[in-house]
C-alpha cells in the first residue's frame, strides 16, 4: 500500500472523530442537567471530573504525538486512538451532566464554559490535523494542543460551590465596572480644550458647542452620573464582602438566592458601559438621563435583592441603605441637569 492510501485511511477515523466531538460540544453547549433524584456528592462530582479531564488530556496528547513524525499510525491504531478519544471525551461531557442546577446554575455555567472549551480545543486540534500534512509536525499542531492542555489545566483553578462560583464572576463584574471609571475619569483628564488659554470666554463659549469638546453643563451632568457609577462599584464590592462572609450553601433556598444576587450583579455592568458611552460628546442629555435611570433601576432591584437575602445581615443594613440614598439622589441630580439642559 503506498503512502498515500495509508494517509487516506487514517483521514476516516479522524474525520469521524471530529464530527462525533463537535456533536457532544454542542450538546454540552445546549443541553439541561440531569436533575438527580437520590442525594449528589459535590466532592465525588469533582473528583471524577478532573479525574476524566485527565485522561482526556492525555488522550489528546497521544493523538498529537501520532501525527508529529512519521510513520503515520496504520489504519486500526489511528481507529483506536480515536474510539478511545470519542470514549474519553463522551465520558468528560457526561460527567459534567451529573451536576444538577440544584448546586447552583452560577456554579453549572462555570463547569460548562470549562467542559466546552476543551472540547472547542479537540475540534480546533482535529481541525488543523485534517488540513495539514499528517507526517509533519506544524506550529499550529504544537499550539493547539497546547490549548487543550490549558483548558484542561483550568479546571483545577474553578471554584468548587456556588457561593465560590458567585465570588468569581464577582469578581469580574467589579473589574469591568472599575475600567468603565477609570475610562472615563481618563478621558475627561484628555479633555481639556488645547485652545482654552489663547481665546476669550466668548470664544469659548461658542467652541464649547462644538460635537469635540464638553460644555460646562456636561461636565457638571458627568460628575453626577460618575457618583452613580461609583455607587455602582461600591455595591458590587460591599456586595462580593457580604457573600464571601455571609454566603451559604447549605440550602438549596440559599444557593438560589447566591444564584439572583449574581443575575442581578450581571446587569450592572453593561448598564454602566451604556452610561460612560452616552457621556461622550455630543451629549445627549435625553439619552444620558434614560441611561442613568437604567442603571439606578438596577442598582435599587439588586439592593432590593440584597436586603431579602441571607448575605445581608443586620450590621449590614446601613450600608445597604447608605447606597439606596446616594443612588436616588446622583440620579436626581442627573435629572434636573438634563431636563434644564434640553
Amino acid at each position: 500500500m503506498s503512502a498515500n492510501n495509508s494517509c487516506t485511511d487514517v483521514v476516516v477515523p479522524l474525520r469521524n472523530l471530529l464530527n462525533a466531538v463537535k456533536c457532544i460540544r454542542d450538546r454540552v453547549k445546549d443541553g439541561e442537567s440531569n436533575e438527580s433524584a437520590g442525594a449528589f456528592n459535590l466532592s465525588n462530582f469533582w473528583e471524577v471530573l478532573n479525574q476524566a479531564v485527565k485522561a482526556t488530556s492525555q488522550e489528546v496528547t497521544k493523538l498529537s504525538l501520532a501525527f508529529s513524525k512519521p510513520p503515520l499510525p496504520s489504519e486500526e491504531d489511528c481507529a483506536k486512538l480515536a474510539e478511545s478519544i470519542q470514549k474519553h471525551v463522551l465520558a468528560l461531557s457526561t460527567i459534567y451532566y451529573w451536576l444538577p442546577k440544584s448546586e447552583g446554575i452560577t456554579l453549572r455555567k462555570l463547569v460548562r464554559e470549562a467542559t466546552a472549551e476543551v472540547l472547542d480545543g479537540v475540534v480546533q486540534l482535529l481541525d488543523i490535523l485534517l488540513s495539514s500534512p499528517l507526517q509533519s509536525l506544524s506550529q499550529e499542531q504544537l499550539t493547539s494542543t497546547g490549548g487543550v492542555w490549558a483548558s484542561c489545566d483550568q479546571f483545577a483553578q474553578l471554584p468548587r460551590d456556588n457561593r465560590a462560583a458567585v465570588l468569581n464572576v464577582m469578581a469580574s463584574y467589579i473589574g469591568m465596572v472599575k475600567d468603565a471609571l477609570e475610562e472615563m475619569n481618563q478621558a475627561l483628564a484628555e479633555s481639556e480644550d488645547p485652545f482654552s488659554d489663547v481665546l476669550d470666554d466668548d470664544e469659548l463659549e461658542a467652541r464649547g458647542n462644538q460635537d469635540t469638546y464638553w460644555s460646562e453643563n456636561d461636565h457638571q451632568l458627568i460628575s453626577k452620573c460618575l457618583g452613580l457609577i461609583k455607587a455602582s462599584g461600591a455595591c458590587l464590592r460591599k456586595l462580593s464582602i457580604a457573600v464571601q462572609k455571609n454566603g451559604k450553601v447549605d440550602t438549596a433556598e440559599n444557593i438560589t438566592q447566591l444564584d439572583d444576587l449574581a443575575d442581578s450583579a450581571r446587569e450592572i455592568s453593561p448598564s454602566v458601559d451604556d452610561l460612560v458611552l452616552s457621556l461622550y460628546p455630543p451629549v445627549n442629555c435625553t439619552v444620558v438621563d434614560q441611561n442613568a435611570s437604567k442603571l439606578a433601576a438596577i442598582l435599587m432591584k439588586t439592593l432590593q435583592i440584597i436586603r431579602s437575602c441571607h448575605v445581608c445581615l443586620e450590621g449590614d443594613l446601613s450600608w445597604v441603605q447608605f447606597l439606596e440614598g446616594a443612588v436616588d439622589h446622583n440620579l436626581q441630580e442627573v435629572k434636573s441637569l438634563s431636563e434644564g439642559s434640553s
